[in-house]
C-alpha cells in the first residue's frame, strides 16, 4: 500500500514532468514564432540574417545559436519610403506593404518586432544573478544587476537601465566597508556597494558578459558660492588652504553621488506592511511602467526612477562614520526656486547656505561637515504642489 509520502512524490514527479513539457512547448513555439516572422520579410532580409550581409550581426537562422536562444532578437520587416504611394500633402507616404518599391531602400536592423513587456520566474532562461542583501562578503552578496540588454535581461536580478563606459571612473576617494553594510535590515534604500560594482565584479562583466552598472558615484570638486565670499568677509569663514581655498569663500569638497536602490522586503518592513501591498503601490502609482513588480517576485529589488541625492562632504571623508569626532550634518530637500533662482517666497537658499558654513566649520576643527541634498523638490511634493501652498498662505 502507497504511503502518503509515496503519493506526495509522485505529485511532485508529475508536476515537475508538466513544467518541464511547458518550457519546452514554449520554446517551441516561440522557435516556430520568430522563424515565420523571418519567413515573412522580404528576400533581402534574409540574406543578412543568414549570414550574407558582412553588415549585419546576427546568428544564421536554425543555427545552434538560435535554438539555444529562442529570445534572440531578429531583425523586423523595416518600413521604406515609396514614392508610388503619395500622403496628402504630394510628399512619399511611409509603407511597409509595397511590393513595388525600391529593394535597395531596404535594410536591416538588429531589432526584434516582438517587445518583451515582462518576464516572469520559472520562464525559459530565467536565471537572475543571486543577490543576498546584506552579507558579509562582497562577493557572496552580489551584484545589483538590471540592464535589459540581450546579454543580460534573463540574468536581472533588479528592475529598471543602460550600459556605459567605466574607464577611468573609479571612485575619487576609498569608502567603507563598514559592519552596517552586512546587516539587511540597517541598508534597504540604496545598495552600500554602488560605488565599487563595475570594478568588484569585473570578472563577471568580462566573462558572461553581464552588463552592471555602479548606483553611487565619488568625485572631487571645488564650490564657489557668492554668500560664502559674503561669510569670509564677515569672518564667519576662515580660508585655511585646504578646506576654504580661499578670500573669495571657495570650497574644496568630496561630492557623493547616489541613486536608489530599494530592497523591496527591507521597505515594506519598514513601513509596516507586506511586500505584496507594497509591490502592488508602486506598479499602480507609476502607472504600470513596471509590470514586473508583479510578475516577478523574485527580484527583490526595485530602482526608482526619481530619489537620488547629493552627498557634500567637507574634510577627510573617512571621518563621517568616526564616532570619536563630531559630526555637522544639514539634511536639505531641493528648492528650485530658492535653491537655484533666489526666490524671495522662502528660506530654503539661507539655510543652505547656513548649513554649509557650519560643515566647513566643523571639518576645520578637525571634525566632519556634510550636506546632504535630496532630489525632491519640497518633500517629494513638486513645485506644482508647493506653488499652491505659497498661494493659499497669501
Amino acid at each position: 500500500m502507497e504511503t502518503n509520502n509515496d503519493i506526495l512524490n509522485q505529485i511532485l514527479r508529475t508536476v515537475g514532468s508538466v513544467q518541464d513539457s511547458y518550457k519546452q512547448l514554449a520554446e517551441d513555439v516561440l522557435s516556430i514564432k520568430e522563424r515565420i516572422e523571418v519567413l515573412s520579410r522580404p528576400q533581402t532580409q534574409h540574406r543578412a540574417l543568414e549570414g550574407k550581409d558582412e553588415d549585419i550581426g546576427t546568428a544564421k537562422i536554425g543555427s545552434d545559436t538560435a535554438k539555444q536562444d529562442p529570445m534572440r532578437a531578429l531583425p523586423p520587416a523595416t518600413p521604406i519610403l515609396s514614392p508610388s504611394v503619395p500622403s496628402h500633402d504630394g510628399s512619399p507616404k511611409l509603407s511597409s506593404n509595397d511590393k513595388t518599391a525600391s529593394p535597395q531602400r531596404r535594410t536591416a536592423t538588429s531589432l526584434s518586432s516582438r517587445i518583451i513587456l515582462t518576464t516572469y520566474p520559472g520562464q525559459s532562461g530565467i536565471d537572475p544573478i543571486a543577490m543576498k542583501w546584506g552579507h558579509h562578503d562582497q562577493l557572496e552578496r552580489g551584484p545589483v544587476v538590471v540592464s535589459r540588454s540581450q546579454s543580460t535581461i534573463r540574468r536581472r536580478n533588479g528592475m529598471r537601465m543602460v550600459m556605459p563606459d567605466f574607464t577611468n571612473s573609479e571612485p575619487a576617494v576609498n569608502l567603507g566597508p563598514f559592519p552596517q553594510w552586512a546587516d539587511a535590515k540597517k541598508i534597504v534604500s540604496l545598495d552600500p556597494l554602488g560605488h565599487l560594482s563595475p570594478w568588484l565584479f569585473d570578472s563577471m562583466i568580462r566573462n558572461e558578459n553581464i552588463h552592471i552598472r555602479p548606483t553611487i558615484a565619488i568625485t572631487k570638486a571645488h564650490m564657489k558660492l557668492p554668500e560664502l565670499e559674503q561669510s569670509v568677509r564677515a569672518g564667519r569663514l576662515k580660508p585655511d588652504g585646504k578646506i576654504c581655498l580661499n578670500e573669495t569663500g571657495e570650497l574644496a569638497v568630496t561630492k557623493f553621488a547616489v541613486e536608489p536602490v530599494w530592497f523591496l522586503p527591507g521597505i515594506a518592513e519598514r513601513f509596516g506592511i507586506d511586500e505584496g501591498s507594497l509591490r502592488r503601490s508602486l506598479f499602480e502609482n507609476t502607472g504600470g511602467s513596471y509590470p514586473e513588480l508583479i510578475t516577478r517576485g523574485d527580484l527583490k529589488l526595485f530602482l526608482p526612477p526619481i530619489g537620488g541625492l547629493t552627498v557634500y562632504c567637507f574634510g577627510d571623508p573617512s571621518k563621517m562614520s568616526d564616532p570619536n569626532v563630531k559630526l555637522a550634518l544639514r539634511i536639505h530637500d531641493e528648492c528650485n526656486g530658492s535653491d537655484v533662482f533666489g526666490s524671495d517666497i522662502c528660506t530654503c537658499r539661507p539655510y543652505l547656505i547656513f548649513g554649509v558654513e557650519e560643515a566647513v566649520k566643523e571639518a576645520q576643527r578637525g571634525g566632519s561637515g556634510v550636506v546632504v541634498y535630496f532630489r525632491k523638490e519640497g518633500r517629494a511634493l513638486g513645485e506644482v504642489t508647493k506653488y499652491l501652498v505659497y498661494n493659499a498662505s497669501k
